[in-house]
């Protein structure tokens, strides 16, 4: 309140000063006008200033990273350097207080395979096939139609040392479910399938469908035992009447490839069932080798 005043009365002791050669007449017309209108004109004025202001501080400010509760998110990258880790709308480290992931450690040339299973088209067999010449090492996320409706593919990935992940049992967007009860039949479906078919236990490995996801969701999962994976390399491979051609495959594959990298690609695409085993073999040219999500 003190600066408030004493800034009134340095407003009004400029103003005198210019009042200076006006006449007496005008002169008291200019003080009765400050009387009335010279303190609402400084709110006026100091109303401006900081509205003026928080434009400025919310233009420059920084987005959000990890969506509230509350909110969701679609994980997104930004590549910032070729042969470099991508930003993610979330930093490692917010995502590891959850269990969850986007890539490894940058410092080995090692990277991590994992494909999202939907449905089957014919292009499931030409991945296993060429990941077996090369002797690499998978994680499958599937949906529970995939493991019901193809108990031989499944039984062969666990054959060749694959790993099953839960890709949730219908691919809702996870982050509409706020009920622990609903989220959890979304993942325990998906294992009873997969249990009744291998006999085994399912390796707790979840990806939210879409990328979709908010805090409340990581943080259910990894109350369930679950680690939850997103990626840092993908391209558009899911559209199944606008397949990518081979060049632009391989442009964005090769150039976007970075030690530590989590790949995300789709088993009912055409192209990456023809370009798999030559694209390892890039891969495998420029020093990576192939890891697995069990190293998380």
């Amino acid at each position: 309140m003190k600066s408030f005043k004493s800034s009134v009365s340095r407003f009004f002791s400029s103003l005198s000063h210019l009042a200076a050669g006006f006449s007496e007449k005008k002169l008291s017309a200019i003080k009765d006008f400050l009387h009335y209108a010279g303190i609402p004109l400084l709110f006026a004025l100091s109303f401006l200033a900081g509205t003026a202001a928080r434009v400025i501080v919310q233009h420059f400010a920084p987005p959000e990273t990890v969506p509230t509760s509350a909110s969701s998110s679609s994980w997104g990258l930004s590549f910032q350097e070729e042969g470099k880790t991508p930003v993610g709308n979330a930093t490692a480290k917010e995502l590891a207080a959850y269990n969850a992931y986007y890539a490894a450690d940058s410092s080995q040339n090692k990277i991590y395979l994992t494909f999202d299973c939907g449905y089957e088209n014919g292009n499931t067999p030409l991945i296993l096939k060429a990941l077996k010449n090369h002797n690499a090492k998978a994680t499958f996320f599937v949906v529970g139609n995939f493991v019901k409706d193809n108990p031989k593919l499944i039984k062969e990935m666990v054959s060749q040392g694959h790993i099953v992940g839960n890709h949730t049992l219908t691919h809702p967007d996870m982050s509409g479910i706020s009920s622990k009860e609903d989220f959890c039949s979304q993942l325990e479906g998906v294992e009873k399938l997969y249990k009744e078919v291998t006999g085994e236990s399912m390796t707790k490995f979840y990806r939210p469908p879409q990328g979709i996801y908010n805090i409340k969701n990581l943080s259910m999962a990894n109350e369930l035992g679950y680690k939850t994976f997103f990626w840092s390399l993908a391209y558009v491979d899911w559209y199944q009447d606008k397949q990518p051609t081979r060049e632009e495959a391989f442009d964005k594959l090769l150039k976007r490839i970075h030690p530590g990298a989590i790949v995300l690609l789709h088993n009912t695409s055409s192209t990456n069932g023809q370009i798999l085993d030559e694209l390892l073999g890039k891969w495998e040219a420029m020093g990576y080798t192939f890891g697995t999500l069990e190293e998380f």
